[in-house]
């Protein structure tokens, strides 16, 4: 059963984190797994609206902090809300990098980098796979009316 402790966190099982997920959300939001670069649905995506956690639902970029970054992946100059986001030291692959995770449900989102444009300098490199768009038309229709109060 999907539980939403006191500290807001949400937590479930595999199994219904598995039934809740396709294959490849499972694998990158769970496993920390990265989907292919230039073959996530969102990478060259124009629409104006917000990206939220596939996982959980929670609010994590906007469209006006996206920018075309070549890298293959969609990048974002920030997070809608800093505290949606957590970050971690990520050393597998031989690499140190910094892990961006969702903060409500801890599902891998990407990774966050010093090269981006101004004026935050960062690019955070995220999977499609761990997003969902939702239409700034649709916002209110799909519950997230305070979110739009919050951020204007």
């Amino acid at each position: 059963m999907s539980d939403t402790k006191t500290d807001g966190k949400v937590r479930k099982s595999e199994a219904e984190w598995r039934k809740e997920l396709t294959p490849m959300q499972y694998a990158v939001l769970r496993e920390k797994a990265t989907e292919r670069p230039f073959t996530g649905e969102y990478e060259h995506d124009p629409r104006k609206g917000t990206y939220v956690c596939a996982g959980c639902g929670q609010t994590l970029f906007e469209s006006d902090q996206k920018f075309d970054s070549g890298c293959g992946w969609p990048s974002f100059s920030k997070p809608a809300i800093e505290s949606h986001v957590d970050e971690e030291r990520d050393v597998s692959h031989g690499m140190i990098r910094t892990e961006v995770l969702c903060s409500k449900c801890d599902g891998h989102l990407g990774h966050v980098f010093n090269d981006g444009p101004g004026p935050t300098g960062l690019r955070y490199c995220i999977n499609s796979a761990s997003l969902r768009f939702i239409h700034r038309d649709d916002m209110v229709a799909q519950g997230y009316g305070d979110y739009l109060d919050q951020v204007g």
